[in-house]
């Protein structure tokens, strides 16, 4: 393919994909948020639709050896720094993806969000190279590396690699914790929806 047809492909993509994700409203953070903040859930039952999709599918492909999987280091500063994200996307009221449409749509709050993911990113860039924070090429050995606090990798190819166990079996498990998970949503939903109706059935009765 052409470099022509790849940016047309990628251009066409990418629209398809920002027309679902403006019509959805759909926000990965905005699906956690709603869920623990507002007791609604319809961000996140779609989260955990494409998240079951996603884990299967990954995971397929990695027990086939098919793709290209990129592994990540693992540690507290990992966790730390996805905490911080976190702080930070909530406070924009939505995650980088929505801020993306959000500024297009013109949100100015939104631009400025977009415009400080950048400066943070860029001053990110600086201090990775700079001092090799978390020290990259000496705990990428894939080996866990607690004293420098880095937990190893973390993803199906590398326990299928280590353990000798198809990847698709750990992503079933995981697809079947997060349909749990669904289910229990639903449930929590339909009890909620009943406990309306009763209020509504009692307010009319009074009235009557």
């Amino acid at each position: 393919m052409s470099a022509v047809a790849e940016c047309l492909v990628a251009f066409l993509f990418g629209s398809i994909v920002g027309l679902l994700v403006q019509r959805s409203r759909f926000c990965n953070t905005a699906a956690l948020r709603d869920a623990i903040m507002f007791k609604t859930y319809r961000n996140t039952k779609a989260l955990l639709v494409a998240m079951m999709i996603l884990s299967i599918g990954f995971t397929g492909f990695m027990t086939v050896g098919a793709g290209h999987p990129m592994q990540f280091d693992v540690g507290l500063n990992t966790f730390a720094g996805l905490f911080l994200f976190g702080i930070g996307m909530v406070l924009a009221g939505a995650c980088t993806v929505s801020t993306w449409v959000k500024a297009g749509e013109g949100n100015i709050g939104a631009i400025w969000a977009l415009l400080f993911t950048f400066v943070g990113m860029f001053l990110f860039s600086l201090v990775w190279s700079w001092n090799y924070w978390p020290p990259a090429p000496q705990s990428m050995t894939g080996e866990p590396n607690l004293p420098a606090l880095q937990l190893g990798f973390a993803n199906a190819r590398t326990l299928q690699d280590k353990l000798g166990i198809p990847a698709i079996f750990f992503g079933l498990i995981q697809s079947a914790v997060l349909f749990a998970i669904y289910r229990a949503i639903l449930r929590r939903e339909r009890a909620q929806h009943a406990k309306h109706e009763q209020h509504q059935q009692e307010a009319a009765g009074q009235e009557a």
